[in-house]
């Protein structure tokens, strides 16, 4: 396969690394240290989204510039602090990349976290350098926008049908069907059949790559 023609795109949380409980504990420290309530289900429903997208929906209102800040400050910095011992890998997900990497597949990051979180991740797991690019969507339209897999595809020089996409959100997953790319859903935050508008959903990543791509008319 010429590299130059085909691209995985990778969301991050939720999808290499199993963050959506660290995620709501921290997101629930920042919202309790100003004097509001997490609801679980509005959290669960809108899992993977970028900050900025997220705070209105948590806090019932949008926020003033200072307590947006404020918030995001506080979550962030303690999910840096805490995710790298808190959390594990996706089964399977560095055979997915490593044989990825072996077919001349370029991969990137398209992950809405800030590029702090994304860069503490991926060190602490030592995947960096399995990725030719990362795109962070804390500046770019928010998932269900398509905006951070077209900009992943652009970077890579990659058309948008030929990208497949790897999610495990809702919202992940409706970019990536908007953006006009295959799409897989891993079930670690939504059940199988939420994720009905992927092309196929998995458990986890311990099958076989290489059947999805041939499954998929890649390879």
């Amino acid at each position: 396969m010429n590299e130059v023609n085909y691209a995985i795109l990778w969301d991050l949380d939720g999808t290499i690394v199993d963050t959506k409980d660290c995620h709501f504990y921290t997101w629930e420290s920042a919202l309790h240290k100003h004097g509001y309530k997490l609801d679980r289900l509005t959290y669960e429903m809108n899992f993977g989204r970028n900050n900025h997208a997220l705070a209105p929906l948590f806090l019932g209102f949008d926020p003033d510039a200072d307590l947006l800040a404020e918030l995001i400050d506080h979550k962030e910095t303690l999910f840096r602090q805490i995710a790298p011992d808190q959390t594990d890998l996706v089964p399977g997900v560095k055979t997915w990349l490593a044989t990825a990497a072996g077919l001349g597949i370029k991969q990137a990051i398209a992950s809405s976290a800030p590029m702090d979180n994304i860069i503490t991740m991926l060190s602490h797991f030592e995947l960096e350098h399995y990725f030719n690019t990362i795109v962070s969507g804390t500046h770019l339209p928010a998932k269900p926008e398509p905006e951070i897999f077209l900009k992943a595809a652009k970077d890579l020089g990659c058309t948008p049908a030929d990208c497949l996409v790897v999610e495990d959100s809702l919202a992940g997953v409706q970019a990536a069907r908007t953006a006009g790319m295959h799409c897989v859903a891993v079930s670690t935050s939504h059940p199988q059949e939420a994720l009905h508008q992927a092309d196929i959903v998995v458990d986890d990543f311990t099958g076989s790559l290489n059947k999805i791509l041939n499954a998929l008319g890649i390879v």
